[in-house]
């Protein structure tokens, strides 16, 4: 008897170590059930409804192919019995599991569940993604989010995708069918706002919008009758600068906006017929005609400091410009520059280039774009102005008529550059500071759209050529360059199954699927 008490006592005593070990998901009491695909527009998403009998927060773990480099995790602070939580990053045509770990209020784990979701394959539309180089611990953290162009069988709406550094598609937005979003067209695409949604332009319909990463809309501004063009950026304020048309405007793509986000009123505007010459016509070759489309503004930055924009434009160059529409500098070879349509003589504010000692480049045939300097090319036929944390400004440099030279899609003169620029204002001087991409050549060379990003944390720039012609094959490049060494750290392909207009994307972005 005493034998048994004792045989007794050490299962209990078994048990009862064995329940501390590895808690009891019985103890949480869970139901889980899943809604795949809620917002039927985001198929590598799905929605969790989660109720427990104790009070906890939920740690979301969905499982990657690839290791815990490729898990998408999340957080959920929340902390209570009921829970909706939406799962991004799912796998195409996958038996995806997703983790769920329990914690109560003092942050102890009281479990885990596994959920399985399968998904059904990507639709056709889809880019084939293959990984060149995946240097994952020195590159910024996050998927690349792709403002696509490609298609197969249906050019509209566009498509955005974001797929991980093992070349997966995990999450993408198809707006066929959708009662607003059909014939979405939103040229440079999506970018995330501070609170962590999704906003972009909408040229069919004259609107700028905000979803979250459901692809459901959580709001919307008219444009007032203008037409959207290129991109919308969110200022600190949270008010948006957007590229317009004014259909009372011979001209296009020269007008840029100011929304007002809580009344959606235009609150300010910059004419660029007003602050530039219209009439200009240095650059010669192009792909629209010039007389309407004289500026192509492609890319707007913001300047906190001194309440400034900088507007990139294609035949043009880059300028920044004040609050009230007067012009700071100019990036651009000097050749052809008179008087602005409200009258200001535009050659004071053209940059003077300084070689790498600092001095003065003072060749002609340099300063008027016919010729480089080795230490010193203009950006040409530029996108994507950024202004980077030391105060320099990041452009890429398409390279499209570089040197006046009609290049093409081939010649000496056909690469496209990452550049930074370190511009003193008092001394109105432009040096050149780093570079990326030369030595690439037709490789990464794109003509036309394109995109440059600085990642402070890791010091490394994403450039992303978006629409090259090379070897027989269109397609578009993510690269990310470790800025000091000049090292790829990360590089892929995406080939769509067609590129209109030889344009696979706008640009890419690097970000966490959960904001």
């Amino acid at each position: 008897m005493k034998r048994i008490y004792i045989l007794c006592l050490l299962a209990l005593l078994f048990l009862w170590s064995a329940c501390e070990e590895e808690p009891n998901i019985g103890n949480v009491g869970a139901t889980i059930s899943v809604n795949r695909n809620p917002s039927a527009v985001a198929p590598l998403t799905a929605m969790l409804s989660v109720t427990t009998q104790v009070d906890v927060s939920i740690h979301l773990r969905v499982i990657g192919k690839n290791g815990e480099n490729s898990d998408v995790n999340n957080r959920f602070d929340e902390f209570g019995r009921e829970f909706e939580l939406p799962v991004l990053g799912l796998y195409a045509d996958h038996e995806n599991e997703v983790e769920l770990t329990f914690f109560d209020g003092a942050n102890q784990e009281l479990g885990k569940e596994i959920v399985k979701i399968s998904t059904n394959g990507l639709i056709n539309d889809m880019p084939e993604v293959s990984v060149q180089t995946s240097n994952i611990g020195a590159m910024a953290p996050g998927f690349n989010l792709v403002n696509y162009f490609g298609f197969a069988e249906n050019f509209n709406p566009q498509r955005a995708l974001m797929f991980d550094a093992y070349g997966d598609i995990r999450w993408y937005l198809n707006y066929s069918g959708h009662p607003r979003l059909a014939n979405l067209f939103y040229d440079n695409g999506m970018i995330r706002l501070q609170n962590g949604n999704l906003f972009f332009g909408d040229g069919s319909t004259g609107s700028v919008y905000e979803i979250n990463m459901l692809g459901e809309i959580q709001n919307s501004w008219s444009l007032k009758g203008n037409g959207f063009h290129h991109m919308v950026l969110e200022k600190p304020n949270e008010n948006f600068l957007v590229t317009v048309n004014d259909p009372n405007k011979f001209t296009v793509e020269d007008l840029i906006i100011e929304l007002d986000r809580n009344s959606g009123n235009i609150v300010n505007r910059w004419d660029l017929t007003l602050s530039l010459d219209k009439d200009r016509r240095a650059w010669d070759t192009d792909l629209a005609n010039t007389n309407v489309d004289w500026m192509h503004a492609n890319g707007v930055a913001y300047s906190e400091i001194d309440d400034c924009i900088i507007v990139s434009g294609r035949t043009q160059g880059t300028v920044k410009l004040t609050a009230s529409n007067e012009p700071v500098w100019i990036i651009a070879p000097h050749k052809g520059w008179e008087t602005s349509g409200n009258g200001n003589d535009l050659k004071q504010y053209l940059l003077q280039p300084l070689d790498a000692m600092g001095q003065p480049i003072l060749d002609s045939l340099v300063l008027n774009g016919e010729e480089n300097h080795p230490d010193f090319e203009w950006a040409w036929y530029q996108h994507s102005p950024i202004i980077l944390p030391n105060g320099n400004v990041m452009l890429f440099d398409n390279g499209d008529n570089r040197n006046y030279s009609a290049n093409g899609f081939s010649g000496p003169f056909s690469y496209s550059r990452a550049v930074e620029y370190k511009i003193d204002e008092e001394n109105m001087t432009i040096q050149q500071v780093w570079s990326y991409g030369k030595g690439r050549r037709n490789e990464t060379y794109s003509r036309i759209v394109s995109k440059v990003l600085y990642y402070e944390n890791e010091d490394n720039v994403l450039f992303t050529p978006g629409a090259v012609a090379f070897n027989g094959e269109q397609y578009g490049k993510v690269l990310e360059i470790d800025k000091q060494s000049g090292q790829v750290v990360f590089e892929a392909k995406v080939k769509a199954p067609i590129a209109p207009f030889n344009i696979t994307f706008h640009n890419i972005y690097r970000y966490t699927m959960y904001p």
